[in-house]
């Protein structure tokens, strides 16, 4: 599906007179990523899915950083005419979501926060510089995010992955345009929302993997306590994919946040 004004593409199951449930991929993900969550949800909610700027059928932006992006997603919010979303973000899709939340701290009914970080580190910070140079060296080098692919997605995960979600997540990877990929890595440099975690007065669900290296479960239980009314939730054995990885486990736990909110609006 592509927004009215044809700028983002997306997938939705579900009444549209629902509560909207948006879905936000990571680096490597893509609005496809989240097929079996909108199959699982969308018997009770409006289940949408987008394309970030810059991937499958969404238009990229003139230029990238987490500030723009999440402009993106208040424009994708107000295309779809989504009244109180509930927001769940992944990865880098967390990190829309927490800059979204500054200048729209009341138009979300709630959010999860899934596998991500509320900070970047320094950008001239030596971890930040070589996370990044290990992900561009090799394009530069000229491999392709198809030939990248099955080894990047084999350090994201953690212990005996649903083989179905891999083929998913490579096939996704494989598919995210080099330019994308290259612009999204540089956004990453110097994010910072940590001040701001204070400030989020909704219910929010923090959600980690045991096996994440990315976005480890001890830091993501240390920035649940700086949210009012955060609770945290960590799946045993997964990595950094698991929604792909463990989808029943990530599900449940979505599932269970999803009912506590229900109670409380």
């Amino acid at each position: 599906m592509i927004t009215k004004d044809g700028r983002f593409a997306y997938e939705a199951v579900g009444d549209p007179g629902a509560t909207p449930l948006i879905f936000l991929h990571g680096i490597g993900g893509a609005a496809r990523a989240w097929r079996q969550q909108l199959a699982t949800f969308g018997d009770r909610f409006h289940a949408i899915a987008w394309d970030m700027p810059g991937y499958g059928g969404s238009a990229p932006l003139a230029s990238v950083s987490i500030a723009a992006l999440a402009d993106a997603l208040q424009q994708f919010i107000e295309q779809l005419g989504a009244s109180r979303p509930i927001l769940v973000g992944h990865s880098i899709g967390g990190m829309i979501v927490q800059k979204w939340l500054v200048q729209s701290p009341k138009l979300a009914r709630a959010v999860v926060l899934a596998q991500t970080s509320p900070a970047f580190g320094k950008a001239d910070g030596d971890w930040q510089k070589s996370f990044i140079a290990a992900r561009l060296v090799p394009l530069d080098r000229g491999e392709t995010m198809k030939s990248m692919a099955p080894s990047l997605v084999e350090e994201l995960v953690g212990d005996d992955p649903d083989p179905k979600g891999m083929e998913l997540a490579r096939e996704c990877m494989a598919s995210v345009p080099e330019a994308s990929y290259r612009a999204i890595m540089l956004a990453l440099i110097g994010f910072d929302q940590r001040a701001t975690l204070k400030d989020i007065s909704i219910p929010t669900l923090l959600l980690s993997g045991s096996r994440d290296n990315n976005a480890s479960a001890a830091m993501m239980a240390k920035t649940a306590t700086y949210i009012p009314s955060a609770e945290y939730v960590e799946l045993a054995g997964a990595g950094h994919l698991a929604n792909l990885e463990r989808p029943d486990a990530f599900d449940g736990a979505l599932g269970r946040f999803l009912n506590s909110v229900a109670t409380k609006t």
